[in-house]
């Protein structure tokens, strides 16, 4: 009977955590490149159930099936996929429209691919690359920018955003240092002038927005705030984009959320219900234990 228990309370933990992971896409659905995420549950190992003699799993024994012990919310995976583009005409936004390809690879809607062997291949994504307060290289799909009054290109918690020399972009006129406001953005993330000419950095090359090629999306780690990061270990799991490479640089644009509200709105409800199905169940169990003690006892 206690196992029983057990296995609804590891059930109510994890359609708890699942509904935590929906009500967290929903409350960022306005979010501008956020990601969703989706929850995913594992098994307990399960447990051979046999009817044995004496006592002992002997030859003659009669198999009566497998026995689940519960159920464990192992992980919250991203998904990656490219969310809608929104206009917003302000020179500072920037979108990043990503499709990098894989040879021999075709990738489906939630941009992943199985082989004929079963091995499993994760279309890489593209990320606006900044510092962090501590200096330390993070990676956002949140591309609505502004300049600080040092004319530095901030995101909106006022982290520095990387350049393909790996220093800050600093948008000031030589000599005056007022800021420059009427530029623009190539589809390869040069800024240049409006006579169409490069904007040179303090080391005399041109300036271009850092984006960087993540291979394997779902090893970035979430931080909070729009931002992720790759373990020490996964360090080799990222590069600088190519020109090979199909991701473009939309200016005045920004990527929203890929959160499907209708969808989000379903799981949210089959998490609640599966939650109150496993609670009835303990009640049960609670209520069983309860006659076993305090009636059955006392006969």
């Amino acid at each position: 009977m206690l196992r029983g228990l057990y296995t609804a309370a590891s059930g109510m933990i994890a359609q708890q955590r699942k509904h935590d992971i929906v009500t967290n896409n929903i409350a960022n659905i306005n979010t501008p490149g956020f990601k969703g995420g989706n929850g995913i549950n594992r098994s307990f190992p399960e447990i051979l159930i046999s009817r044995v003699r004496n006592g002992k799993d002997e030859p003659g024994s009669v198999s009566l099936g497998r026995l689940n012990t519960g159920v464990l919310a192992e992980e919250n995976v991203s998904l990656h996929a490219q969310g809608d583009l929104q206009e917003t005409n302000n020179p500072f936004d920037f979108a990043l429209v990503s499709n990098i390809q894989v040879p021999g690879a075709v990738f489906d809607s939630s941009g992943k691919y199985v082989d004929a062997n079963g091995q499993r291949v994760i279309q890489p994504q593209a990320f606006f690359t900044i510092l962090n307060a501590a200096g330390e290289e993070r990676y956002t799909l949140n591309g609505k920018f502004s300049l600080d009054a040092n004319g530095q290109l901030i995101d909106g918690d006022g982290h520095q955003v990387l350049g393909r020399d790996g220093q800050p972009i600093v948008l000031v006129e030589p000599g005056t240092g007022a800021p420059i406001t009427n530029f623009r953005i190539t589809r390869t993330g040069q800024f240049i002038n409006a006579e169409g000419q490069p904007l040179l950095g303090a080391n005399g090359e041109p300036m271009a927005l850092m984006i960087t090629r993540v291979e394997d999306p779902n090893q970035l780690i979430r931080e909070g705030n729009g931002l992720y990061r790759l373990n020490a270990l996964d360090q080799g799991a990222f590069r600088p984009i190519n020109a090979d490479d199909q991701v473009e640089v939309r200016q005045g644009y920004i990527e929203r959320s890929n959160v499907d509200a209708g969808q989000s709105m379903v799981d949210m409800m089959a998490a609640l219900r599966a939650y109150e199905a496993n609670q009835k169940m303990i009640q049960f169990y609670d209520k069983s234990m309860e006659k076993a003690v305090n009636e059955v006892g006392r006969v």
